[in-house]
């Protein structure tokens, strides 16, 4: 027996390193264009547009940070950033003492609907402009299972919370 740890094939690396190329690449793009047009963080934006994409406007802190995929500390710091902007509102839930609700205010839209052509110019441009609809079919129908696999596992807000000096 090799003690060698498992590798991946030369198809599977390369599939990987592009795949962490491409998210690279959009997410530098995306971002510039963010600052640029808005003042935002590529996570301030996450969090405006999911709450500007909700029914009600609001959401949950943890489900934020579940969506965004973002550590609770850190969503609440981005949080505390827009808020200090006038772009969301912080307030207690009300369905858990403990929780806490954020909601995109009418400047947290504005400066959405501000800042979202050009995102989707971006967007458009980089990752879907050289490909035909048919690869975006299929890119999205490779891409939806893998998301599914990963998010498979608890939501990291229900992991437990390391105690300090333990």
């Amino acid at each position: 027996m090799s003690d060698s740890p498992p590798s991946l094939d030369p198809v599977q690396l390369g599939a990987y390193f592009d795949l962490i190329e491409v998210t690279s690449l959009l997410r530098h793009a995306v971002e510039q264009q963010l600052r640029e047009a808005g003042g935002l963080s590529y996570v301030q934006f996450q969090l405006l547009a999911r709450l500007g994409d909700s029914p009600t406007g609001s959401s949950r802190m943890t489900d934020l940070a579940d969506g965004v995929v973002y550590s609770r500390s850190g969503l609440t710091y981005q949080a505390g950033l827009l808020e200090k902007a006038g772009l969301v509102v912080r307030s207690p839930s009300p369905d858990d003492d403990r929780g806490v609700t954020v909601t995109i205010t009418d400047a947290g839209r504005a400066l959405l609907a501000e800042v979202l052509p050009g995102h989707v110019e971006v967007v458009r441009d980089l990752l879907f402009q050289p490909l035909s609809r048919t690869d975006v079919s299929a890119l999205a129908g490779l891409l939806a299972p893998v998301r599914d696999h990963m998010r498979a596992a608890p939501p990291r807000s229900a992991a437990p919370r390391r105690r300090g000096g333990r």
